[in-house]
């Protein structure tokens, strides 16, 4: 029986075409499907390794910037208590060396003191012997006679300096 039809195939082909289809469905499900399934679970093995190596990486690149603005904080609080320790330092120095100006103020000022304090003892020394001087050569024209002895001269400068101290005394009172 043949068939004038191309397109409908001969049973013995059918048959033979359907046994070799078969045999090669054999041999690709025996030999290469272990192989596809390996090849296809070592990718997939790497695709999840690679999944979990990124997931630890980005835990670790995590716990690395956590670390490193800790650290940040802890130099920021660090460098904010030098400054506040330097500011209290620099008060400090400030305040010791504005008392050592003012002792050293305090002692120029009782050394001017104690030496104007001097100077004016002397002038009233120097002052007392012209006063007792002049005031012995006052005596001795307004008397008229000598007053050359050393006791009686004493006395008289002795007197005539009391009274003006006493007249200087009372016109501070006075003014006071």
């Amino acid at each position: 029986m043949a068939s004038d039809n191309p397109v409908v195939p001969e049973a013995s082909e059918l048959v033979f075409g359907t046994i070799a289809f078969a045999i090669v469905l054999l041999v690709v499900a025996w030999k290469l499907v272990p192989q596809i399934r390996k090849t296809l679970d070592e990718r997939t093995d790497a695709i999840e390794g690679g999944l979990k190596r990124a997931e630890a990486a980005q835990a670790e690149a995590q716990a690395t910037l956590d670390d490193y603005q800790a650290n940040l904080k802890e130099a920021r609080h660090e460098a904010s208590r030098l400054r506040e320790q330097a500011r209290e330092e620099g008060a400090q120095i400030v305040a010791e060396m504005r008392e050592q100006a003012q002792a050293e103020a305090r002692r120029i000022v009782e050394s001017a003191q104690a030496q104007i304090e001097a100077e004016r003892q002397q002038a009233l020394q120097q002052l007392r012997a012209e006063v007792g001087t002049l005031s012995v050569d006052l005596a001795s024209r307004v008397v008229g006679e000598s007053l050359e002895d050393p006791a009686r001269q004493s006395r008289v400068v002795d007197r005539f300096l009391e009274e003006l101290e006493g007249r200087a005394r009372s016109q501070e009172q006075i003014t006071s």
